[in-house]
């Protein structure tokens, strides 16, 4: 009987039973290696035979276990067997440092059996492992092999290096291990002389084996003694330290440690140190310093501190300094001498003209504060003037209409007369020559017409008609000023108050003059004190008994500045007094009829009275949530008090103060051009704004002055407030641990939302933890890089890699995230004595420039976003730093409030909400750069809105922007791709880009980047911003992504 089957080689793979009869297919199944399979039939008739090939697929195997070739300090040289007879595309090696919390580092693409491993710590032992990688995928790793990198000379001296005099001529000279030791430290050379300008092969050496102390003697006395250390592993020297100095005298103080430059200014430089060893019995410093390298020394004399500001220096100027510590037996060895320059002298800048009349000319400038006169000379037409800069403008006056005047500015900023300006204006013509015509009987009471000659208005661009009281409130009657002469911003400053209300209109003193109406076309007469709106103008009431005059203000187009012309002063006019009618005296019970409601009325206003008392009386409940605002966290770290109102409201309500009454509530309709505004002619008002917010520094500050507190005060000059500091749980027998350089700050709707502070010293490291626990706060945000300009900003206070305990405190490194624009690191936190574990989360933005400020805030609001997300609803205060914890802080803050302001209201209050932040902590918001960088963040997240989607939601995001929107004529992506024409950075930028020759590479490279960014981020953060990814490469480059195709191209290939 026939039958078929499979074999290979001489094995039969089908079983006899299972061998078809009268069927023509027969199935191989369970094949797992690749071979030549041969298929048999068989009968009486004989046997044919058919062979297949078949190759199986599958993941490779595991290579061989690596074998370690070569070792270098920094690399590992490794070969291995493939492992696999079938083909391999390409090999994948992963290695780590060993330890536990360490992660694989992982190299691909590697296309031999044998590779070098580059960029390894000196000194470690490495873990490796291969695998392999084929058509189908990765397979499994091999074996790791364990390996354990070469030694290095140290990288680094030793640390802290300082020396003290001992009996019997002798000294002690301590030390820290280096920081980077890379080996086995196997001892220490101790130089010392004293002659430091030897050679340093002519120095005294001294071994040291396993220590970091020693003592060295028979020195001589009175003699003062350079010393410098260095450590050595078996491969060689590190280097040496910077040289510290002694002086062999019993009893006299140690060199100060850690001498540098603090704060700088034009006229003050700030110096800070350590003393060399605790409870020296030093009594005071001697600071000697010189300007530049041949003048004289000036020496002066201060009580113990760590810190000293040095006063009254020339600007521009480089001064060094040396210091030396002085006790009851005599003073110590001075330390090295550090230079540091003085900056630039604060000169006044950008004059310009601000306005002209036809008789007047305003000139204005740039100056920052300053507290000393600041003398400039202003010329023209023969004549000369001096002004403070301080005074920020000048009224010229008494100049010819129609005329061109030159003026010359000097500032006296040296004996060689300083910097020079020249502007030039042209004052207005004289088109306004006929005052205005009153009729004053035509209408009843306290309203007037006034009637206008006929005005060529050609260039003309607005008409205001301005009301001049005469009378002040005690009765007498003003100066009466020339038109041209008037403070016309202050006039106009009214016009721009149309965003507020009719009730913040009223608290404007009706005595000074002020703008009643506004016309693009003039009319031919006018009725003043009609009480309506007329553009965005009030035409408000007359007040009685009041006498008036009036003119009329017109707005003419300028080149330079602006330009005004004014009429004559109408005659002067006085209101009727107001006419109170007599009671009628009745007798009998019509008596009763007017005394009754007399009585109610008097009855009701009492009761008004009382209960406006009762209000403003201080509550008890609410005094003993507010005075523990520092105390009762303490003991309930856990509760953070949400209250309805929010406290920026109540300021306004209780500590209204005139600039916040003068800056209300921007509705976000209105940003954009309120932005405008503030920035024209060179950021002017923005710059008047900005200086007018009370810098809030009435408040005391005694716990930051004591002597125990200010070796935890970063900068000698940010200090945190009494009234708002964050009081730790006070430590048993250690004075001032209660103290740390923060200050609760309050959010929207939400007191004590944020915990201001500096970025944190090495004496405060625990301190910092211990607030991080006891606030029970889930996220750090970090403003700052840890070094910046080769200054330190912020001393890292936190592990690198494993577990440190700061002080009660351990921190565990569980994982690190670093993104373009920021860093996020994950720790774990246990305090001693509990076994609670939390998670802290720290955002460092990485992204703010040495200098000023970012130069587009997209970057920042992605950072803030995630800020938000990651800080959960029932976290403490959310703790801000950067250096000084003022500045870059205070715009994390004011920006975060306001975004959640905007959710809510549909407004924002930044003066509001910096007025109250300075009331908390001193410096919030430091400069006016930030205070613009406030506006234009704000304005981008209102125009721009949040683009950011979960990459699971990306795809019902794209069907829902493929929709019509509703009101509007084109799909949502076609919005979307319009609005990011809205954003463009300035073409001057962008000079060579935008030449013809040079503007290919936008189109499909910008589709390129853009996806490269984009499914990165959607790897590492599970969200996609196709439009903020879009937008910040436009600032870059113009036009990348050129075509709405390519823009939904995007949305399509990151799905």
């Amino acid at each position: 009987m026939p039958y078929v089957k499979w074999m290979l080689n001489s094995e039969d793979l089908t079983p006899e039973d299972e061998m078809p009869v009268g069927r023509n297919v027969l199935e191989l199944s369970s094949v797992r290696e690749s071979a030549n399979y041969t298929c048999v039939a068989m009968s009486s008739l004989g046997m044919i035979e058919a062979v297949a090939q078949i190759t199986v697929k599958s993941l490779p195997k595991p290579p061989g276990t690596p074998v370690v070739t070569e070792t270098t300090a920094t690399s590992v040289t490794i070969t291995w067997d493939s492992g696999n007879p079938d083909p391999v595309t390409y090999y994948i090696i992963q290695y780590r440092a060993k330890s536990p919390d360490s992660k694989y580092e992982t190299v691909d693409d590697i296309t031999t059996t044998r590779y070098s491993i580059g960029g390894l710590y000196p000194n470690t032992e490495y873990e490796i492992r291969v695998s392999a990688v084929n058509t189908i995928g990765q397979g499994p790793p091999s074996e790791p092999v364990e390996t354990r990198t070469g030694e290095q000379a140290p990288a680094s001296p030793p640390r802290n290096v300082r020396a003290k005099i001992l009996p019997q001529n002798s000294m002690v000279v301590q030390w820290e291990e280096p920081e980077e030791p890379n080996g086995q430290i196997k001892g220490y050379r101790v130089y010392y002389t004293m002659d430091d300008s030897q050679p340093m092969s002519l120095w005294h050496i001294h071994n040291v084996q396993d220590s970091i102390l020693t003592t060295i003697q028979s020195l001589v006395p009175e003699e003062t003694y350079a010393i410098r250390v260095l450590a050595f592993t078996s491969v060689g020297d590190g280097p040496f330290s910077e040289a510290v100095s002694v002086k062999v005298q019993q009893g006299v103080p140690g060199q100060p440690s850690k001498f540098q430059v603090g704060a700088v200014s034009d006229t003050s430089i700030e110096l800070t140190w350590e003393p060399a060893y605790d409870k020296e019995g030093i009594v005071r410093y001697e600071l000697r310093y010189a300007e530049g390298k041949f003048s004289t020394l000036t020496k002066k004399d201060f009580p113990p501190r760590r810190s000293y500001v040095v006063e009254g220096l020339r600007p521009n100027t480089e001064y060094r300094f040396s210091l030396a510590a002085i006790s009851n037996n005599g003073i110590g060895a001075f330390t090295n001498e550090i230079s540091e320059r003085t900056l630039q002298a604060n000169v006044p800048k950008n004059f310009t003209v601000k306005w002209v009349t036809k008789t007047t000319v305003v000139l204005a400038w740039k100056f920052s504060e300053s507290r000393s006169p600041y003398k400039c000379t202003i010329e023209y037409n023969r004549q000369k003037m001096d002004v403070d800069a301080r005074q920020l403008k000048m009224f010229i006056t008494g100049l010819r209409p129609n005329t061109t005047y030159e003026f010359r500015v000097t500032c006296q900023e040296s004996v060689d007369g300083g910097p020079r300006h020249r502007v030039v204006a042209r004052t207005a013509p004289h088109i306004l020559v006929k005052k205005p015509k009153l009729d004053i009987y035509a209408e009843p009471e306290n309203i007037l017409t006034m009637s206008f000659p006929p005005v060529s208005t050609k260039d003309v661009k607005n008409f205001y008609v301005v009301v001049v009281p005469l009378k002040t409130t005690t009765g007498t009657v003003k100066n009466l000023k020339n038109p041209d002469e008037m403070d016309i911003e202050e006039l106009l400053r009214e016009v721009i108050l149309k965003r507020r209300s009719r009730r913040q209109l009223a608290q404007l003193d009706q005595r000074n003059p002020y703008i009643t109406a506004c016309f693009k076309q003039l009319p031919t007469s006018f009725t003043v004190g009609s009480d309506h709106y007329l553009s965005s103008c009030e035409n408000k009431p007359l007040e009685p008994g009041q006498e008036y005059v009036f003119f009329l203000l017109a707005e003419l187009s300028a080149t330079v500045g602006k330009m005004f012309a004014t009429s004559p002063h109408t005659d002067t006019v006085k209101t009727p007094e107001m006419v109170v009618d007599p009671l009628p005296v009745e007798t009998g019970d019509g008596l009763i009829w007017v005394v009754g409601p007399v009585l109610a009325v008097v009855f009701i206003i009492g009761i008004v009275i009382s209960i406006l008392l009762l209000k403003n009386k201080p509550d008890s409940r609410k005094r003993k949530e507010s005075e523990p605002r520092t105390k009762c966290l303490l003991n309930n770290a856990d509760i953070m008090p949400h209250h309805p109102t929010d406290p920026v409201e109540m300021r306004r309500i209780n500590f209204q103060t005139p600039g916040m009454m003068n800056h209300p509530p921007i509705p976000i309709s209105e940003l954009a051009e309120h932005t405008e505004l503030l920035k024209a002619n060179d950021n002017l008002k923005l710059s008047q704004e900005y200086e007018s917010i009370d810098p809030g520094q009435q408040f005391t500050w005694e716990h930051s002055n004591l002597e125990v507190n200010k070796p935890k005060n970063r900068y000698a000059n940010v200090i945190a407030y009494d009234h708002t500091r964050v009081i730790l749980a006070p430590l048993e027998g250690m004075l001032g641990s209660d103290y740390i350089n923060s200050n609760y700050i309050d959010g929207y709707r939400k007191q004590n939302a944020y915990i201001a502070t500096q970025g944190p010293l090495p004496e405060t490291f625990g301190d910092f933890w211990r607030m991080v626990w006891e606030q029970r706060t889930a996220t750090v945000v970090m403003m700052t890089r840890l070094e910046e300009k080769s200054r330190i900003k912020c001393d890292q206070y936190w592990p690198s890699r494993g577990t440190e305990t700061y002080g009660m405190t351990q921190v565990t490194l569980l994982d690190t995230i670093e993104l373009a624009t920021f860093c996020v690191r994950t720790f774990s936190l246990h305090k001693n004595g509990s076994s609670e574990k939390r998670e802290v989360r720290q955002f460092q933005f990485t992204a703010w420039p040495d200098h000023g400020v970012p130069e587009y805030p997209t970057p920042f609001l992605a950072f803030l976003r995630r800020v938000k997300t990651c800080n959960p609803p029932d976290a403490g205060p959310i703790i801000a730093h950067c250096s000084a914890g003022v500045g870059r802080t205070g715009c994390f803050i004011v920006i975060d409030a306001m975004l959640e302001r905007i959710k809510h209201e549909k407004t924002v209050d930044i003066y509001g909400h910096v007025t109250l932040m300075r009331s908390q902590r001193n410096y919030m918001v430091q400069t006016e750069d930030q205070y613009s960088f406030i506006h234009d963040a704000l304005l981008e997240a209102v125009a721009c809105g949040n683009t950011e989607v979960a990459a699971r939601s990306l795809y019902s995001y794209i069907q829902k922007l493929a929709q019509v929107e509703s009101g509007e004529h084109v799909t949502g992506m076609e919005l979307e791709f319009k609005r990011l024409a809205n954003s463009k950075a300035h073409t001057s930028r962008f000079i060579s880009a935008n030449l013809p020759c040079n503007n290919a590479g936008v189109g499909r490279t910008g589709v390129f980047i853009t996806l490269s960014i984009v499914l990165e981020r959607m790897r590492y953060e599970g969200v996609v911003d196709i439009f903020q990814t879009v937008k910040m490469l436009r600032t870059q480059r113009p036009a990348m992504v050129q075509t709405e195709d390519e823009y939904q191209f995007c949305y399509h290939a990151a799905l």
